[in-house]
Order: structure tokens, then C-alpha cells, then sequence
């Protein structure tokens, strides 16, 4: 049916107590909950409802009509009335109608509207129907048959800004008395009404409110405006009920006295002074019997007589539980710490249809804050994108969120994203608010204002990072080498003050700067006129991490450099950004040199290529040696990107420099990746004079690593020429030298060259085992392209099974691999696979439609989901190709 637009009314409804349902009837409680949605469904189709979303056992319906919303809640109460439930269960509905002009991105409403439906539905009971004064008008005057409306005035309600009138449809023959509705009375509370909607965070509302069951102080932290304290009054809404003295709120943001803290909370608890007696000590016999919520909002300049206060109530008012907010915990005994995270954000490996990426908090935000600056404003297939990376530079902060998105009246989301270069100007609120609410800075100066002169400075020096960074490196560049406990402290306290996170990876704690706090520390770095001296101490600490990396990366321990490199990646190119800038060309290329072999292994052949070679042309004086050998690192990435006349180039001008310098490594190495340039271009005899001369020179240097790259490079050459016993016999010298050595790429590399020759001599099992090893090795060491080769011969022996879907979507896997770094195999090495026969073959068995299919569904695979299908071994087919795979 047609999605109702404009003026539309909402139909929600909710299963009362179903948790205590659930534990009554056991497993029929999944019978009973279908019953219930089966007849609240037939109803709202009868009525030409619209079911646009579930809620756990809430339903989401839009109507056209007011009146028709209306006769589908009646007809369905008076079915669920007249139903019969497995031992007389308490099977009660509560139902609520509003209607208002909701916005609609794709298939799904977003908007205050929705809100307001579920809070009503919030306040009733089972068996109940209430509405809205905007419901109400559109159908009194034409009430279905047996029902009248009951006044109620008016309620606040949980999260909204306004009171709402609400009426009781009351239905002939059914239950119309009920308790009081729930609600936000005014002697429950004193939690500020809100003038916009929550958004999202419902797993943090959950969360939170669980730890408030286990712990009686529970404080959110984070960085300035990320949400705390809007989580915390949303939290404490949601639970004062629970809570039968209320909930009480007191903002000590304004306050700069210690001493007014105790009398904040006094004024919000309605207790007055004691003359004679301290204001905490009245408020601990006041509240001494009161079983209530207190919430103190901005702890965090004021944390000595914040915790005072909360431990006093703690130790005397055993039903007081307290929740606060600050940049950093109280530090009390018992105190549960729950950090805010910024909003989520759509997963950045996947793209998901715009209704998707509208469900994720940070982009729900956005489009509803701008949909309150522009009410034009919509999430579009042509806009989406555009929104989820705007959302991600803002690192899912809401307050920039929301700042940002109010702009929209005047920018576009792409302008926007464009001057977030200097967002603390873009993003300067107009609300005549607070000052700490009123702009993205006056929230960071808020938290900069409270920290001491050396906290001050290191964050500013931390600003240089980028990506995420470990305590040597810190210690190295922001603090004295002398004093590293100090320097460890100082990062704790920013660490405790949400200013910079810390994280695990692979055992080892790193952190990290939100881009928003960077940008902010930054700005002052350069104020103090700090910044070049921090920065060269940061770009000289990374080249060393780069020289110390680089003859690790073809050793026993490359998987782990290689890691570490991966994890520092983003500084290592501030690095080299900086020296760049600097005009040091040698330091740019030492450190360029040193990071070839990882961009070849991660397959950032582009980047890595255009590094070197801008080094390259900068530093035209520099150490001879060293130019030869990034020279051979440039050709390598070249020849790898199927450039042969650039990866000639390269290679001969290191093989001349050489020459010069009378280095028989250097030429030997040379010789061997112009050896493969010809052997890639169906040279075979200049390929193979080049590797027998390269052969002599690195046995006469001692490089044994150098002869078994010429050895393997040698024998897929023999290879190639249809000589695969002198392959298998020459790989298997390399293999020997490389097991003895520990070099996993080395073992790797030849054992997946070894598979191909031991298949092309008919022993498809052993192959399978050579190639599984080396695919293992090149998963833990996070080479795609050389996992992609590996897959390629895994999916040829599927096919040699008689496994052709299988092959297939193996081979598809292995495409969108190689398009992934822009790295496609090279004719010649199609030939030693004898690959473009098996795909013929497995197309022919399979047919067109069930091959095109099946590749697209291995295309559709991530790499290491294909690894895991390749390497789960299935069953040969019995006698021909299988066809369903």
C-alpha cells in the first residue's frame, strides 16, 4: 500500500509486563505474542494502516486517517478481549494515537511525532487507548459506534518539552477503569523538560540503567559535549518511577564555590538550612529515610566537594542512589565508571541503503536536528554518503553534531564537511545558552580551563599524533625521557578527564585523540610556538621506528613489525609529511626506504610508490647506497602495479649506481627485479641471463637473501618454459634456506610457488597442502595480494574436484581481491595456473546464469571470509563438475 504522507496518525501499541509473561507461560509465550500482533495486524490492514516498524513487542503503524487509526485500535482491543489465552494469562495492550506531519526518509518516519506516540503509550496501561489533543480534534466528532473520550488535562511526559492533553478512548463492553496514568508529576521531579528530542542511545539508556540496579554512584564521563548529561537525565526519567521519593536534579555547572554544591541539591530536594548545623549534614537527615535518584550535573571542577557530598548521602541514606556527570570519576569507593561513547556511526568496511544509515545514532541525529533548521532537509541517496562522512569527521560527538547540522540552512552537508578545517568557528552555535553550550570551543575550553600547566602542555604535544599512538612513542616526543613516570601520570590524568582515549590492540595499549580535541590542542601548539620543535621530535622518533623495522620485515619477527608499522601507519606519514615540508629530503627518503616492504606487503603499492619516487626526485644528493636501494623499492611497487617501463626505469638506475659503487648486492638485486620485468614481458632468454648473473654476484656478496629471491624468480621462469621438475627442485633450495632463516614471508612466497608445480606434476593433495600453509602465513602477516594468489590456485583445485560453484565463488573472491589494491595478475603468471582453461571449464558446467552467480556472490565475499571458504575443505564431487557447488 502507499506510505501516507503529511498529516499522519500514529497507532502504537505495547505488551504489558511482558517479561513477567514471559517467566508465567514459558515457551508459549511465543505463541501468545504472535496471536497479539496477527490481530492488532488484521485490524490496522482492515483500517489501511501502513506497519512501518517493531519495537520488541511494540508495533509502529502510520494511518491517512484519524478516524480509521482510531477504529483499528478499538476493533483491535476488542479482539485481543474476546481472545483466549493458554491459562488465563494477562495478556493487556496499551495503545496511543498522535497525529502530526512527520518527516520520511525512504520507507521510515522520523521525527518528534514518533517520540511523542511512545511516551503517550509509555504512560498507560494494558488494555488502554489514550490519545493526543491533535488526535482527539481530528475524531470527535465522528467516534466509532459504542465509543466516547474521556478528559484527562494534561501530563508531562518523559523527554518532551511540552505538556500533552491526553483522552481515554473509552469502548463499550471493555474494562475503561484504570490506575493513574505514569507520568512526570511535579512532586516526583525536577528534571529539566528538554527542547528537542532524545536520539538513539538506547543500548547506553540500558546500560546505564543497569549499572543504577547494581551500584548506588554511577558516574557518565566524557569529553565535552558528548551527551552526558543529556544520557543522564534521559536515564534518570526513564527510572524515576522506580524511585518512589523521585528523581532530583542540580546543575552545579555555574558554580565556582565548593561551598554552594550542598546547597544546589538542597534547593532542587526542597530542604531548607538548619541554623546550627552544616547543609550536608541537614540534607543527610532529611533524606536519611527518602528512597530517591539524585543527579549531579558537571562534577568536574568541583570534584572534592562533589565526592564529599556523595559520600555523605551514600554512608547515611542507605535508598539514595546517586548518578553524576563529569570529565573524570569522583574516585569513590564503589563508584561504577561508564564512559559516554560518541554516537554510533555506520560501519565504514560496508555501504548500506540510505534506510540503514538512517538508524544509526550519529546520522538519526543529524538529519533531525537538520530537519529542525530546514524542514525541507532529507536524508537522499544523493546526500547519505555526505552525511555519514560528515558525522565520522565529527568522530560522533552529538553537540558538533547538532551544531553542524544547524547550518544546513545555509550549506550544503558537502560545504560543511568542506570547512570543517576550522570547525570551531563553523560550528558556533547562536542559542542564547550557557556559554559552555553555546559553541564547539567554549566546550573544549571548558575542559582545557580545568587542567593543571603540565597536563596542559602534553595535551597540546599530543596533538601532533595521528591515528593512535603508544607510551614510548609519548614519552619519546611530548615529555622527558628522564622522568617517564611522570610522563605516564600526566597521560593518565588526560586519559581519566576524557581528553584522550586508550584502547588494546593485540595486548598493547595504545591511545588516541578524538580529531575534534586534536584540532583544539593543535591550535594552541601553534600559539606556544612549540610545534616545530614537537614536531621534529615526532618525525625523527618515526624514522628511527622505520630503520629499526626494516630488516625485521624479512625475518622471525615480520609479523609483528610488521603489525606495529600497520598500527603507526597514520604517523608515519605525518612523518614523512613533515620532513617533506621541511626540506629534508635524505631524512624523507631514509624513511621512505624503510617503509617499502611494508606498503608492498599491505598492498598500498600507489601510495607507497608515489612516496618513494617524490623522495626520490627531492634528493637527488643524497647517499648514494641509499638512493640504489629505495630506487629498487620504487621499481618493485612499480612492477607490481604492471608498469614495466617505470619499474625498467627505476631498476636500471639503481643497477648503475651499483656499478659505480662496486656493490655486488646491490646489482645482484637489480639484476634479479629487471630479470622479472623481462620475465613478465615474455623475455625468457634476457630474463634468464639476467638471473644467472645475478645468481653469481649475490653468491660472491654473501647475500644469501638475494640469491633465494634470484632461485625462486629463476624457477618460475623454468616454469614458464614448461621445465617444472628443475622448478620444483629450485624451489624447494629456496624453501630449505628460507625455513632455516625463519623468514615467513620467504616460506610463504615459495611454498605458494611450490604448490603451483607440484599440481602442474598431477599431486593435487600435496598442493593444496602447500598452498593452505602459505595462505596461513600470508593471513597472519596481512598480504592481500599474496593471499589472493593463494586463493586462485585453491579455487583451481575446487574446480579439479568437481566442485564448480565452489571455484567459482573462490575465483570471484580472488577478482575483487585483486581490483581491491589495483593489483591483477599478470598474463604470464594466468599461464602457469592454466587459469583461463578452468574458468571455461567451470562456466561450461555450470552454465551462464548459475556462474555469473555464483562469481558474484565470491565477489560479494570479504577476504578473509573467502579464506575461510577455501580453506574449509569439502568433499570431491563424484565424477563430473558439481553443479550446485
Amino acid at each position: 500500500m502507499a506510505v501516507p504522507t503529511g498529516t499522519v496518525t500514529f497507532l502504537f501499541s505495547d505488551l504489558e509486563g511482558s517479561t513477567r509473561l514471559l517467566e508465567r507461560i514459558g515457551d508459549r509465550y511465543a505463541q501468545v505474542l504472535h496471536t497479539y500482533l496477527t490481530l492488532l495486524r488484521r485490524a490496522a490492514a482492515a483500517a489501511g494502516g501502513y506497519e512501518f516498524e517493531t519495537q520488541g513487542d511494540g508495533l509502529f503503524v502510520a494511518f491517512a486517517s484519524a478516524r480509521e487509526a482510531l477504529a483499528a485500535a478499538v476493533e483491535a482491543q476488542r479482539d485481543l478481549q474476546a481472545q483466549t489465552w493458554p491459562d488465563d494469562a494477562p495478556v493487556r495492550v496499551r495503545m496511543a494515537l498522535h497525529t502530526g506531519t512527520p518527516a520520511l526518509t525512504g520507507t521510515r518516519y522520523v521525527g518528534i511525532d514518533l517520540h511523542r506516540t511512545a511516551r503517550i503509550c509509555q504512560a498507560g496501561w494494558g488494555g488502554q487507548v489514550l490519545l493526543s489533543q491533535a488526535t482527539r480534534d481530528l475524531v470527535v466528532d465522528t467516534l466509532p459506534h459504542g465509543v466516547r473520550l474521556r478528559d484527562f488535562g494534561q501530563y508531562r511526559l518523559k523527554d518532551l518539552r511540552r505538556p500533552e492533553h491526553l483522552y481515554q478512548a473509552v469502548i463499550a463492553s471493555l474494562p475503561s477503569e484504570f490506575p493513574p496514568l505514569r507520568s512526570l508529576t511535579p512532586h516526583r521531579h525536577n528534571l529539566p523538560v528538554q527542547t528537542t528530542s532524545f536520539v538513539g542511545r538506547e543500548r547506553e539508556v540500558q546500560e546505564v540503567k543497569a549499572a543504577l540496579t547494581g551500584a548506588r554512584l554511577v558516574t557518565l564521563t566524557g569529553t565535552g559535549g558528548s551527551g552526558k548529561t543529556r544520557l543522564a537525565i534521559q536515564v534518570a526519567a526513564d527510572v524515576a518511577d522506580m524511585f518512589p521519593d523521585g528523581a532530583w536534579f542540580a546543575d552545579l555547572a555555574a558554580l565556582s564555590d565548593p561551598a554552594l554544591v550542598p546547597q544546589t541539591l538542597a534547593v532542587a530536594v526542597g530542604v531548607t538550612e538548619d541554623p546550627g548545623r552544616s547543609l550536608t549534614e541537614t540534607l543527610v537527615d532529611a533524606l536519611r529515610d527518602r528512597h530517591l535518584l539524585v543527579l549531579l550535573d558537571n562534577c568536574e571542577h568541583l570534584l572534592t566537594a562533589c565526592a564529599e557530598l556523595a559520600l555523605a548521602l551514600l554512608r547515611a541514606c542507605p535508598r539514595v542512589v546517586v548518578l553524576t556527570t563529569s570529565r573524570e570519576p569522583l574516585d569513590l569507593p564503589g563508584e561504577v565508571t561508564y564512559p559516554v561513547p560518541p554516537l554510533a556511526l555506520p560501519d565504514p568496511a560496508r555501504t548500506p541503503s540510505v534506510e540503514e544509515l538512517a538508524r544509526a545514532d550519529a546520522v538519526r541525529l543529524f538529519v533531525e536536528r537538520a530537519s529542525l533548521a530546514s524542514p525541507a532537509f532529507r536524508l537522499t541517496p544523493q546526500n547519505a554518503q555526505a552525511v555519514v562522512h560528515l558525522c565520522r569527521r565529527l568522530d560522533g560527538i552529538p553537540l558538533a553534531i547538532e551544531l553542524a547540522a544547524a547550518r544546513v540552512n545555509v550549506l550544503s552537508v558537502e560545504q560543511i564537511s568542506i570547512r570543517l578545517h576550522d570547525r570551531f568557528r563553523l560550528l558556533a552555535g547562536r542559542a542564547r545558552t550557557v556559554p559552555r553550550h553555546r559553541t564547539l570551543r567554549a566546550a573544549m575550553d571548558w575542559s582545557y580551563d580545568l587542567l593543571a600547566g603540565p597536563e596542559r602542555a602534553l595535551l597540546c604535544r599530543l596533538s601532533v599524533f595521528a591515528g593512535t599512538f603508544d607510551l614510548e612513542a609519548v614519552e619519546a616526543v611530548c615529555g622527558e625521557r628522564a622522568d617517564s613516570w611522570g610522563t605516564l601520570d600526566l597521560l593518565a590524568r588526560l586519559v581519566q578527564r576524557s581528553l584522550v582515549t586508550s584502547e588494546e590492540h593485540g595486548g598493547e595499549i595504545r591511545y588516541r585523540m578524538l580529531e575534534t580535541i586534536r584540532q583544539y590542542a593543535r591550535e594552541h601548539l601553534q600559539a606556544s610556538g612549540e610545534e616545530p620543535a614537537v614536531l621534529d621530535r615526532h618525525s625523527r622518533w618515526y624514522l628511527a621506528l622505520a630503520e629499526r623495522a626494516e630488516p625485521e620485515l624479512r625475518g622471525p619477527d615480520q609479523a609483528r613489525w610488521l603489525s606495529r608499522l600497520d598500527r603507526d601507519h597514520d604517523n608515519l606519514r605525518a612523518a614523512l609529511d613533515w620532513l617533506t615540508a621541511r626540506g629534508e629530503h635524505e631524512a624523507t627518503l631514509r624513511l621512505a626506504h624503510g617503509l617499502w616492504r611494508f606498503w608492498f606487503t599491505k598492498s598500498y603499492y600507489r601510495e607507497g610508490r608515489g612516496r618513494l619516487e617524490e623522495a626520490l626526485r627531492r634528493s637527488l644528493e643524497a647517499d648514494a647506497a641509499l638512493r640504489a636501494k629505495a630506487l629498487v623499492g620504487a621499481g618493485y611497487l612499480a612492477l607490481n602495479q604492471e608498469d614495466y617501463a617505470a619499474a625498467s626505469r627505476l631498476l636500471e638506475e639503481s643497477l648503475a649506481i651499483g656499478e659505480r659503487l662496486g656493490d655486488r648486492r646491490a646489482i645482484a638485486l637489480a639484476l634479479n627485479w629487471l630479470g622479472v620485468v623481462a620475465w613478465r614481458l615474455g623475455e625468457f632468454g634476457r630474463a634468464a641471463a639476467l638471473y644467472e648473473q645475478g645468481i653469481g654476484l649475490a653468491e660472491a656478496a654473501g647475500a644469501e637473501d638475494v640469491r633465494t629471491t634470484l632461485l625462486n624468480n629463476t624457477a618460475l621462469l623454468s616454469a614458464s618454459r614448461g621445465d617444472f621438475t628443475l622448478a620444483r627442485a629450485l624451489l624447494e633450495e629456496a624453501l630449505a634456506i628460507h625455513r632455516r632463516k625463519a623468514d615467513k614471508w620467504g616460506i610463504a612466497n615459495v611454498a605458494g610457488n611450490l604448490a603451483v608445480m607440484v599440481f602442474r606434476e598431477g599431486d593435487p593433495a600435496a598442493a593444496r597442502a602447500m598452498v593452505t600453509e602459505s595462505l596461513q602465513i600470508f593471513r597472519e602477516l596481512g598480504d592481500v595480494r599474496e593471499r589472493a594468489s593463494d586463493l586462485q590456485l585453491l579455487g583451481i583445485l575446487a574446480a579439479e574436484r568437481g566442485q564448480a560453484a565452489r571455484a567459482a565463488r573462490i575465483l570471484g573472491a580472488v577478482e575483487a581481491a585483486r581490483d581491491s589494491v589495483g593489483a591483477p595478475f599478470a598474463r604470464i603468471e594466468r599461464a602457469l595456473y592454466d587459469y583461463e582453461r578452468h574458468v571455461t571449464m567451470i562456466r561450461e558446467a555450470l552454465g551462464p546464469d548459475a556462474f555469473a552467480s555464483a562469481w558474484a556472490e565470491g565477489r560479494a565475499m570479504g577476504l578473509g571470509e573467502a579464506v575461510e571458504y577455501a580453506l574449509h575443505d569439502e568433499p570431491a564431487a563424484s565424477s563430473v563438475l558439481d553443479l550446485t557447488g
